[in-house]
């Protein structure tokens, strides 16, 4: 059965449109979706909250999924925990890895971090 929405070439989204931040900040992260993906496409793009250290309750346990991810620190600075390893990074920093390895965002201090993240599915 086919989609009744069209593949449109051009999807915008106003700032004032787009959902505020989901999730629960005591967990470590909150996000906001900045484009509604297409079916087709690939990339899905979000803001990634990294709650400060103090109202963290998170335990450092790592995510895995099957798309590839690329990020860039926005504000702030974290560890990227990634396949064991933890590595420093500050604003204007990113990173490209494979998002079957375990990884987590760390925050390192009381002041929220924010991360662009885009999700890439792997061909």
């Amino acid at each position: 059965m086919l989609d009744d929405n069209p593949e449109q070439d051009l999807v915008l989204q106003q700032g004032s449109n787009r959902q505020s931040k989901i999730g629960d900040e005591s967990m470590g992260y909150s996000y906001e979706l900045l484009a509604n993906r297409s079916k087709y496409s690939g990339i899905e793009p979000t803001i990634v909250h990294v709650t400060p250290k103090t109202i963290n309750q998170r335990q450092e346990k790592t995510y895995t999924h099957s798309q590839d991810e690329f990020i860039y620190i926005l504000e702030g600075t974290i560890h990227l925990l990634y396949d064991g390893e933890k590595h420093f990074m500050e604003k204007g920093d990113s990173a490209y890895f494979q998002g079957s390895k375990p990884h987590l965002f760390i925050p390192i201090n009381d002041e929220e971090a924010q991360v662009l993240t885009c999700f890439i599915d792997r061909v």
